[in-house]
């Protein structure tokens, strides 16, 4: 396994190639994630040239500021062996730069691709048609992050009843809401775990669900503050 910190440049990660055609996991970290802007030449290229470069890659970690649908299409294509594939765009809700459109045909293209996708991690501006996207393709998806993603409740009622092999859930910052997460409850059966920040659901969904599924491992994150300081069914 590599390491690297996104001060090397796309060129670099080239370089890299030529030398590990064994490599089969790479993690690129920031190196400053809290700098304004785009502030190295580390890109979309970067992640293309790792997925043309190591034939044997099957885990990549990849924090950037800007990505291409067309980008996570041909990485999808070029490395179809991929079975933990973690993107990280620094801002939230950042779309394919070049057209302005969300991810979610490149994303769509990682799913349909990689058939024995286990770990995904998703960021960037997604719609409730990349869940549906997901729920449809990956059927060996067994943890699933998502961050500031989705439209509406869809977005995880489509997670919920089209993971067949879904463990382990994790969800920051997502419209989701009380009616997705009962009315699926029966669907958090088989999963081990489930971690929610800062999201929809209200205090008593969460009683509901915990009384309905004593043996899931569920964390919920509220910023609001402590639940006897509001009402039980309080929205967000």
């Amino acid at each position: 396994m590599d390491k690297v910190l996104d001060y090397v440049e796309d060129r670099d990660l080239e370089e890299i190639a030529n030398s590990c055609k064994d490599l089969q996991e790479l993690r690129v970290f920031p190196s400053d994630p809290f700098a304004p802007g785009p502030h190295v030449s580390l890109t979309e290229k970067g992640l293309v040239a790792i997925s043309v470069g190591y034939p044997k890659l099957q885990s990549v970690l990849y924090f950037c500021h800007q990505m291409t649908n067309d980008a996570l299409v041909t990485t999808a294509r070029n490395r179809p062996n991929m079975i933990r594939f973690r993107l990280c765009i620094i801002e939230p809700q950042t779309p394919d730069y070049s057209t302005l459109e969300p991810l979610d045909a490149g994303f769509g293209a990682i799913v349909q691709h990689c058939k024995e996708l286990r770990r995904l991690s998703l960021s960037g501006l997604l719609t409730d048609r990349m869940f549906e996207y997901i729920g449809v393709h990956a059927k060996k998806l067994e943890m699933l992050s998502l961050d500031f993603e989705g439209d509406s409740d869809l977005g995880l009622h489509y997670v919920l009843s089209g993971y067949e092999s879904l463990r382990k859930l994790e969800i920051r910052d997502c419209p989701f809401g009380d009616d997705a997460l009962l009315v699926n409850a029966a669907k958090l059966e088989t999963m081990r775990s489930l971690w929610m920040s800062n999201c929809l659901e209200s205090f008593e969904a969460c009683k509901l669900l915990a009384q309905k599924l004593p043996e899931l491992d569920a964390e919920v994150i509220d910023k609001r503050g402590h639940p006897d300081t509001r009402p039980e069914s309080c929205p967000r």
